[in-house]
């Protein structure tokens, strides 16, 4: 019998204008991509019953540099000019990234997950989760992970209207508890249906069916700065220190 197939992508452009060449920085002791892809080596290394192959999508060659020197394994793809700039979508750099695996490979994933370099904290059961709700959900398009948001929409959230503010979601509601539960998408994991993610033609997550795994809320803090990192570098020593969980990812980076 043939195995499912899963491709794991793990995608970085050069530089960044936030905070400067943010995926090559040292997290805790450790490359920062490096806990991505420990992440991913331990969903491996529990998951033997699928085929999975993991890739790299970049236009940065010290990063693709760094991954090789300790996972010769994982697929390097150089990114093409077309797809360097920062308004290209996620979406057509997923998409590319699909393509040309298939095109090495010689076959169809079942399933494309995306783990992004800039979530250090993300625990091996984060990665189970996402995957193991796709898995469990063909009807699903998408699944992305997600914390619970710490303000909700419905009552605490205002947006400028002239020279005023207003409620963002004008709300009948009197409690929380009435309202739909409301998450912040946190980008650390993607797990596409391989069609819904080939066939897409307008760059928008949106146009499918999507459902979540949800994440401890610590991984909602985008590093877009050196302040990001410094707080995320505090808040991973002690997770690391408290939770079994973080230090399993940290502990199985290859030294």
């Amino acid at each position: 019998m043939n195995k499912e197939r899963l491709l794991i992508s793990v995608c970085g452009r050069a530089g960044s204008k936030g905070f400067a060449n943010k995926n090559l920085k040292v997290f805790n002791g450790h490359p920062l991509v490096y806990y991505t892809l420990s992440a991913a080596e331990l969903f491996c290394k529990a998951h033997p019953e699928l085929s999975v192959d993991i890739a790299l999508n970049t236009d940065s060659q010290p990063l693709a540099d760094l991954v090789a020197a300790k996972y010769p394994e994982v697929v390097y793809l150089p990114r093409g000019a077309e797809l360097g700039g920062d308004r290209v979508p996620k979406m057509a750099v997923f998409q590319d990234t699909l393509r040309r695996m298939e095109a090495r490979t010689g076959a169809p994933y079942n399933w494309h997950m995306d783990l992004d370099i800039t979530s250090p904290l993300r625990t091996a059961a984060d990665v189970e989760n996402a995957v193991n709700t796709k898995r469990q959900r063909p009807d699903l398009d998408l699944v992305f992970s997600v914390t619970e948001a710490r303000r909700n929409p419905w009552f605490n959230m205002v947006k400028e209207v002239g020279d005023h503010v207003e409620q963002v979601i004008h709300s009948p509601f009197t409690a929380r508890q009435q309202a739909p539960n409301v998450y912040d998408v946190n980008a650390s994991i993607y797990v596409f249906e391989r069609d819904f993610l080939a066939n897409n033609t307008d760059g928008m997550l949106w146009s499918g069916k999507i459902g979540v795994s949800v994440m401890m809320d610590t991984g909602i803090i985008d590093i877009d700065s050196e302040a990001d990192f410094k707080l995320m570098e505090a808040i991973g020593a002690h997770l690391c220190a408290e939770l079994p969980a973080f230090a399993q990812v940290r502990d199985n980076i290859r030294q």
